[in-house]
């Protein structure tokens, strides 16, 4: 778009020409002569004078570049117009267009085609019709191909099972990754929450992946920081817990001080077992493990209303001697309180189990209701509540048993042994 000729333009020919060394009168400005002189006409041009008639074709330039811009903004609004109203009655745009808008569709259509690429490469569904589009094109070039030839079935029924299986092979390959999530979930439900499943591809199996092992590190945090909560209030509880029971010692005998100092030892045991249990949730950093002899653990177990067996062979192991000893004081502690000493004493037996040792603690009770066995160990489940509360079982013993054992690397087994019930511990 050329504009109106800038009012400087005069002024500055003029400083040019001067400049050259000519005179202001021989040149024209507006096709007029303008005579020299100091002050004269020849200086009106200067916008440092105060002269009115500069300042008057200063503002009509203006003016006039304002309205040139109006007209050209009415043009592209009434194209723009135009082509709304074509692309609202369904006819085509017009073609004339510049080159930018060209190169900027063009950019356009190729970032969408990477876009659209890219989730085609990392597409599991898009793998997969890929692998039946090539296996019915390879299907149907070899039976063509078999017909034009005499005795071609002799070559191709063989040929048609190699690509059937390379494609099983490239569809199993492809489904390979379930198998680690299915992995990953029974891991999880058994409780590791530390274990995470590879990611092999970047498709949607992947994608599954990656929200699990993020799930599980969810879950760990939450449950840190439960336990974290859980150990501080238990380390608080202690010491009031403490200056209660001095000041129940000073009480005068009488039954209510018995009673006093009983549900006091209880709540101390509870916050002792609460942080043992938090302890032994970290696994096998809280352990202090030395070489230790398992049938004289069980030896100091030996009290009226229990048997012991002991093997002469047994290895010496590498286990914490004092988590053991409470292992064993709780199973045994939970097989008097449920024995039925008139059907036979509580049986407790270690024997050797290839390079370690198998411990057992039967009684000879009731038994659990098949349907609380896949819960016992849960901390604070009792299968008889009434039971439980008025003997002061709070359920914590089992379950301080299955920490101690799963940070030893081993499992504890909870069954019924028709009569009573069975604990099994196996040690390596």
């Amino acid at each position: 778009m050329k504009g109106p000729r800038h009012p400087y333009d005069h002024w500055r020919d003029r400083r040019g020409d001067r400049d050259a060394g000519e005179a202001p009168g021989e040149r024209r400005t507006r096709g007029e002569e303008i005579p020299g002189g100091p002050g004269g006409p020849a200086d009106w041009g200067d916008p440092r004078c105060g002269d009115p008639r500069w300042h008057a074709r200063r503002d009509a330039w203006w003016l006039r570049l304002h309205e040139e811009r109006l007209r050209h903004h009415r043009k592209r609004l009434d194209k723009m117009r135009r082509w709304a109203e074509m692309e609202a009655m369904g006819g085509p745009f017009p073609r004339a267009r510049g080159w930018r808008w060209h190169m900027r569709a063009r950019n356009r259509w190729h970032q969408r085609w990477h876009r659209h690429h890219a989730h085609f490469k990392h597409s599991l569904g898009a793998r997969l019709i890929a692998i039946f589009v090539v296996l019915a094109c390879a299907g149907s070039a070899i039976l063509w191909a078999s017909m034009k030839v005499e005795y071609g079935l002799l070559w191709a029924v063989p040929l048609l099972l190699l690509v059937t299986g390379l494609a099983y092979g490239g569809i199993r390959r492809l489904v390979a990754p379930l198998r680690e999530l299915a992995a990953g979930a029974e891991a999880f439900g058994r409780g590791d929450l530390a274990h995470r499943v590879p990611i092999y591809h970047r498709d949607e199996i992947g994608d599954l992946a990656h929200r699990f092992n993020q799930m599980a590190q969810d879950i760990q945090a939450m449950l840190d920081g439960k336990r974290a909560l859980l150990l501080a209030i238990s380390h608080e509880l202690r010491s009031p817990l403490t200056r209660a029971r001095l000041h129940a010692e000073l009480v005068d005998e009488s039954a209510s001080k018995a009673a006093l100092l009983d549900e006091l030892a209880q709540m101390r045991e509870l916050i002792s077992a609460l942080l043992e249990s938090e302890r032994l949730g970290s696994g096998h950093r809280a352990l202090q493990v030395g070489d230790c002899d398992l049938g004289a653990l069980v030896r100091e177990q030996d009290q009226p209303g229990v048997a012991l067996r002991i093997d002469r062979d047994l290895p010496v192991l590498k286990l914490d001697r004092m988590r053991m000893q409470l292992l064993l004081r709780n199973l045994v502690h939970n097989a008097l309180r449920h024995n039925d000493a008139a059907i036979g004493p509580v049986l407790v037996s270690v024997e050797r189990d290839g390079t370690g040792a198998r411990l057992t603690v039967r009684d000879h009770g009731p038994g659990v209701p098949p349907e609380a066995l896949a819960q016992l160990g849960q901390p604070f489940f009792r299968p008889d509540e009434a039971r439980a509360r008025s003997e002061g079982g709070v359920g914590l013993g089992l379950s301080l048993c299955r920490l101690v054992a799963e940070a030893h690397g081993s499992r504890l087994e909870l069954r019924n042994a028709e009569p009573g019930f069975e604990a099994v511990v196996r040690l390596r």
